[in-house]
């Protein structure tokens, strides 16, 4: 028999990534001085110091500053900088932020006061795409880290070659995070720091990949065949906050229909392939949804099967999501965390 599964997704994500420009590179290190020569002012709360005799640059209230480096051009090598904690919060750094400002890798710490060096949710990869990060979808992105508190300086250092990237906090010898296949949609562009903290020391080596592969590395779901993988997907339409999916009760017939405004002969349907991790990303395809608004899309696939039988079926998903199998419900759920 053929069993049909449709799922409704929609993503609401919303991020601050700021712009930059470009400049020729050399396979020099490169020096920037927390100085408003090399680095414009993205937010009216930046404040350039000197600092334990260095240039630096702090926020000068509670609220995360941003700063963006001047024509200057990222595609592969070597980031470091040092970071002092001076408020809770997530300090930083976008690479290869595209003209748009919309599109770029973001690598941040979080940091609430009490370190813990074993807690894997202290730093964090997520790609930004369309002005939305992805770092709800990220979670495989994680890793524990070692920082430092009071007027201590941590060492950050970033190695980034084509799709793969190894992270370093203080302990230069060993990486606290691999990213073995970058999602970001921009190659090459700017670099932009924020938060509520001091940067200082802040160094570029174009093209110091280290031992970084620049070819993506292992995907574990690449060869299970488990996932489901190749879908077909609708058009966004708009889903307004507060309206319902399935209609109302209809009296000739038990149960509950889904609203024909939403789902009807007339969709039009194309392939969609889930990309890395098995990821359905319907970010990447029809970008971000403004502040406040919501759209649904629903996507299919057909499972075959010789006999009638029970299967378990595991699926993780941002905001909302529904489940329905031959055009019944089978599941909902809502996770608006962060949205």
């Amino acid at each position: 028999m053929m069993r049909n599964i449709l799922l409704g997704t929609v993503f609401l994500f919303f991020t601050y990534v700021i712009t930059g420009q470009k400049r020729a590179q050399n396979s020099r290190a490169i020096e920037f001085p927390m100085t408003e020569k090399y680095w414009e002012s993205t937010t009216d709360n930046v404040e350039f110091i000197t600092y334990k005799s260095v240039s630096a640059v702090k926020s000068n209230n509670d609220r995360d500053l941003g700063i963006m480096l001047k024509d200057f051009e990222f595609i592969n090598g070597t980031i470091e900088y040092d970071v002092e904690f001076k408020g809770r919060g997530f300090p930083g750094v976008d690479f290869r932020v595209d003209e748009s400002g919309l599109n770029s890798e973001k690598v941040y710490i979080r940091y609430f006061g009490t370190p813990n060096d074993v807690v894997r949710t202290t730093l964090q990869y997520a790609c930004v795409l369309d002005g939305v990060n992805m770092w709800d979808v990220s979670d495989e992105y994680q890793a524990a880290a070692s920082i430092k508190e009071g007027e201590n300086w941590n060492h950050v250092k970033l190695v980034v070659h084509g799709n793969q990237m190894k992270v370093y906090v203080n302990n230069m010898q060993y990486a606290t995070l691999h990213v073995p296949g970058l999602e970001g949609r921009s190659k090459s562009g700017t670099i932009a720091l924020s938060g509520n903290v001091i940067y200082a020391n802040f160094k570029v080596i174009p093209d110091a990949t280290e031992d970084v592969a620049p070819a993506p590395g292992y995907d574990p779901t690449y060869s299970d065949t488990r996932y489901l993988k190749k879908w077909m997907v609708s058009q966004p339409v708009d889903f307004p906050l507060g309206k319902a999916l399935m209609g109302s009760i209809d009296p000739r017939a038990p149960g509950l229909s889904i609203d024909s405004t939403l789902y009807n002969s007339t969709i039009e349907w194309k392939p969609l392939k889930a990309e890395r991790r098995a990821l359905v990303n319907l970010t990447r395809l029809y970008g971000g949804v403004d502040r406040g608004h919501r759209k649904l899309v629903w996507i299919k696939v057909t499972i075959s099967s010789e006999v009638n039988q029970e299967k378990r079926i595991d699926l993780g998903f941002s905001d909302e999501v529904w489940v329905f199998i031959n055009g019944e419900p089978l599941y909902e759920d809502k996770n608006h965390y962060g949205s």
